[in-house]
């Protein structure tokens, strides 16, 4: 099957671990000739969201991908708003996929592909969704005009179309219900997850001694793990507050990633600490190597695809608990924070620590049914309904 993925809704950043970037090299691996047809916007030095100039080449994984142009005819920030482009129809046709998976589908453009498919009804077309009451609709201008009106607009265009919609997590499948108005019977949910394409399991504890030793990290520590894309709403700040409260005296914390303008002072503020131990970006096919080497996961913000990746590299997990994020609880894999409190997160702390049944239950629940369900493999195949 030829199988493209339409990546203009929003950033590709390249060599990153998003599922815009898993799901076409699982495809590939599947055996499927892909492409991915891409926006200008991506990420400068990793952290900062830029444009780059339009361009054709490969991927890390020898995937052809192009990046298409704005129209010109528009004043610049109008286009990137409403996210209108030049060529898609022409890129579609050239590639003639059998499967068009759209990444999302607030943009204008999204008419050119109804072109296509218009002319060309065989093609089928599934569509994910990562926009939700969280990190979208914040203000009346962007729910009521923006989302309810213009995006709403571009999704109504291309529903006939798709054969089901699915929401990235439970409650983003439910914003395209209740903002958007597409059917329940088209929705459906395609949780992030693990790749392990380049992962040997059975070297999972050789793994976990090498990085603890490179990080100082004794065989008896008890170890935390957070990080990803470090902003103010992941509450980073409150877990690193939370340590010194903590009753166990041998408890490391591992935090990885870049923090944000705003979480740059607190970084700069911490005084060494040598329960803490701070980690600048971490490449994503390397992640998989912090998991091992930690005991749980704690994460008391919004949401990050880390989430999905430790649950399925088998890590027990403590979670923000956000409403329509179900998916992530299969029977005492997890804890939830009802609040974003330095006391509620030494708590729970405490609580795992201590009981130690508590603990067992939780790393035998997610060791044994995590990698099954946030295989990037799997979660592929379901994509495209093969």
């Amino acid at each position: 099957m030829k199988v493209l993925h339409c990546c203009l809704a929003a950033f590709y950043i390249d060599d990153f671990g998003y599922q815009e970037n898993i799901l076409p090299k699982m495809h590939k691996l599947q055996g499927h000739e892909v492409k991915i047809l891409a926006s200008t916007e991506n990420y400068i030095n990793k952290t900062k969201k830029g444009y780059v100039k339009p361009a054709s080449y490969f991927t890390s994984e020898g995937i052809p991908i192009t990046r298409i142009p704005f129209v010109s005819y528009l004043p610049n920030f109008l286009v990137r708003k409403l996210r209108i482009y030049e060529n898609i129809y022409e890129n579609i046709s050239n590639f003639k996929p059998d499967i068009i998976f759209i990444h999302d589908c607030q943009f204008m453009g999204v008419t050119e592909i109804r072109k296509y498919l218009i002319q060309n009804p065989e093609v089928k077309v599934f569509a994910d969704c990562h926009t939700d009451f969280i990190n979208s609709g914040k203000n009346w201008i962007s729910k009521n005009i923006l989302h309810k009106v213009i995006y709403k607009w571009c999704v109504k265009r291309i529903e006939p179309y798709v054969l089901k919609f699915y929401g990235t997590l439970p409650l983003r499948a439910a914003f395209y219900n209740q903002i958007y108005g597409v059917a329940i019977n088209k929705l459906d949910v395609l949780p992030f997850g693990a790749d392990y394409s380049n992962i040997n399991f059975n070297d999972k504890e050789n793994i976990r001694l090498e990085i603890r030793e490179k990080l100082g990290i004794k065989k008896e520590d008890f170890v935390l793990l957070s990080g990803g894309k470090i902003d103010k709403r992941k509450n980073i700040d409150l877990l690193i507050n939370s340590i010194e409260k903590v009753r166990h005296k041998s408890i490391k914390l591992i935090v990885f990633g870049k923090p944000s303008v705003e979480m740059e002072e607190f970084f700069r503020s911490l005084v060494k600490n040598d329960k803490i131990i701070i980690l600048d970006w971490v490449d994503s096919n390397k992640i998989y190597e912090l998991i091992f080497a930690a005991d749980l996961g704690v994460f008391p913000g919004t949401h990050s695809v880390i989430w999905e990746q430790a649950l399925g590299f088998g890590l027990p997990c403590i979670f923000k608990k956000w409403e329509g994020m179900e998916h992530l609880d299969f029977g005492g894999n997890c804890l939830f924070l009802k609040e974003e409190s330095v006391e509620e997160i030494t708590s729970q702390l405490n609580q795992v620590i201590e009981k130690e049944h508590l603990y067992e239950g939780m790393l035998n629940r997610c060791t044994e049914e995590g990698p099954q369900r946030f295989s990037y493999y799997n979660i592929a195949e379901k994509a495209i309904q093969i």
